[in-house]
C-alpha cells in the first residue's frame, strides 16, 4: 500500500524514467498554486506552468541544489505571471467561487481544511497583488522574508511591511474564525 502511495505522489526516493516526469511530479503543483495566486485563473495558471516547465528543460546550466532549482522555478513562474498580467491589462475574470480551489498542503485533516480554507483563501485572494504574493510565499510555500525578497526583487524591509500590512488586512476579515496563524 505504501509503495502505491509513493508512486502516485512526489517521493524523494522515487526513480524517474525521464527528467520531464520528475519536474512535473515535483513542481507542477507548486507552479500552479503560485500562478493561481497571481492570475486567479486555472487555465492561465496551467499555461504558465507548461511554459515554466519547458524553460527548465531548455535551461543549459545545472542547478546548485534542489533549493536553488525550486527558487528559480518559483521566480520564473512569478515573473511569467507578472508579464501576462501586464500584457493583458484589465480583463474579465471569473468569481472565486466558480474556480476550483488549488490543492493545499496536508497540515490538517481534510475536514479541518474544508471548513477554514475557503474563507482564508478568499480573503488572501482579495488582497492586493504585492500583499498576496508575500503572504502566499511566506505561509503557503514556507519562504523566509530574506528568501522572498530575493525571489521578488524587493528589499527585506519591503517584504516585512507587505507581510505586516497583509496580515493587518486579513485580521478583521478572519476575526472570530479561529485562524491563529496570522
Amino acid at each position: 500500500m505504501a509503495k502505491q502511495q509513493c508512486e502516485k505522489a512526489a517521493c524523494p526516493n522515487r526513480a524517474y524514467a525521464t527528467e520531464p516526469e520528475r519536474l512535473v511530479d515535483t513542481y507542477a503543483d507548486t507552479i500552479l498554486r503560485v500562478c493561481y495566486t497571481y492570475l486567479r485563473s486555472t487555465q492561465d495558471a496551467e499555461d504558465i506552468c507548461q511554459d515554466v516547465l519547458l524553460k527548465v528543460l531548455q535551461r543549459p546550466q545545472r542547478f546548485f541544489s534542489a533549493d536553488h532549482e525550486r527558487a528559480w522555478i518559483i521566480r520564473v513562474a512569478a515573473n511569467a505571471c507578472k508579464d501576462l498580467l501586464k500584457s493583458r491589462g484589465a480583463r474579465a475574470t471569473i468569481a472565486l467561487d466558480d474556480a476550483p480551489e488549488p490543492a493545499s498542503a496536508p497540515y490538517a485533516t481534510e475536514a479541518q481544511l474544508a471548513t477554514r480554507s475557503q474563507s482564508v483563501l478568499q480573503s488572501v485572494m482579495n488582497l492586493p497583488a504585492n500583499y498576496r504574493e508575500a503572504i502566499y510565499l511566506h505561509y503557503y510555500e514556507g519562504y523566509s522574508i530574506k528568501q522572498i525578497a530575493k525571489l521578488v526583487g524587493a528589499s527585506e524591509s519591503a517584504i516585512a511591511t507587505r507581510l505586516s500590512r497583509g496580515r493587518a488586512m486579513l485580521r478583521p476579515v478572519l476575526k472570530g474564525a479561529n485562524h491563529d496563524n496570522l
